[in-house]
């Protein structure tokens, strides 16, 4: 890609509308070889930026979702245990001798998400997803610290496997957890914000080209309006655009009591918070 503007321009044809900060912070990325970190509240397009980016470089998206108690061998590499097991026996049977270095070589080993991406032998590097790197444990992000700073994952029984080229690496994080400082000096970072009113009414009508326009207009001033609340898990961008589509499957064209009041699992994700959208929804002005 030229420059950001390019890069704005093709996640655009992708219905991504990026502002010019993300579109930097991607270019940059792309330029330098060096992962991303983007941050930001639930919702608001983290990881959509990254499968858009794979979209509009026409390379494959390698994704790593994170959770609590994510291992090395689930992320990085693994045996293949149950082949180690029959190769054990079979040599037994034949009264043959097997060494160690056999059972631990090429043939029995797994590539896991970031192998893959080091070991990919495509003509482009693929854009690899560390999805929500906040779940997981902390001493997971040791683990990554060879591979964000060097595109090389070392498998201690066959040494160490360089990239030929660095894969494209967006890692996400909602904040659930303070990550480390080593993870973070290794990456550029970004911050993505809820997006304006009017940025949201476009997406919307990107996302969502069934509903009506002065239906998107009223729905993307009343989830603003729900961002201002004491809401638990306030609605984003992926929220708004659920709700939408629910509203307009049921064929509304303007924002209504009565239809909000229907749709309030697309907005509200907990009880309290349901109790409390829909007390801003008698207390809001519809029409």
């Amino acid at each position: 890609m030229r420059d950001a503007a390019d890069v704005r321009r093709r996640l655009d044809d992708h219905d991504y509308l990026a502002d010019i900060g993300l579109s930097t912070a991607l270019y940059l990325s792309l330029e330098l070889g060096l992962p991303l970190l983007l941050e930001g509240e639930p919702g608001v397009g983290k990881t959509a930026a990254a499968k858009v980016l794979a979209q509009a470089l026409d390379v494959p998206l390698i994704r790593l979702q994170c959770y609590e108690g994510l291992t090395a061998a689930e992320a990085l590499y693994d045996w293949n245990h149950q082949r180690q097991l029959m190769a054990i026996r079979l040599s037994e049977a034949r009264h043959e001798k097997l060494a160690e270095a056999d059972l631990f070589s090429e043939e029995y080993l797994q590539e896991r998400p970031i192998l893959r991406c080091v070991r990919y032998a495509g003509p482009h590097p693929p854009v690899l997803l560390i999805d929500e790197i906040d779940r997981a444990d902390d001493q997971f992000e040791a683990l990554l610290l060879e591979f964000l700073g060097e595109s090389s994952v070392t498998v201690p029984e066959l040494g160490t496997f360089h990239a030929a080229s660095p894969p494209v690496v967006v890692l996400t994080s909602n904040r659930s957890r303070d990550l480390h400082d080593a993870l973070r000096r290794r990456c550029l970072y970004h911050w993505i914000d809820y997006p304006s009113p009017e940025r949201v009414v476009e997406i919307l009508r990107r996302t969502v080209p069934s509903a009506h326009v002065s239906l998107i207009a009223s729905a993307a001033r009343f989830v603003g309006h729900l961002r201002t609340l004491e809401v638990e898990k306030a609605p984003g961008i992926s929220e708004a655009i659920n709700w939408v589509a629910a509203l307009s499957v049921l064929g509304a064209t303007e924002l209504v009591r009565e239809d909000v009041l229907a749709t309030l699992g697309a907005l509200a994700k907990t009880p309290d918070d349901r109790d409390l959208v829909a007390a801003a929804v008698s207390d809001h002005a519809f029409g």
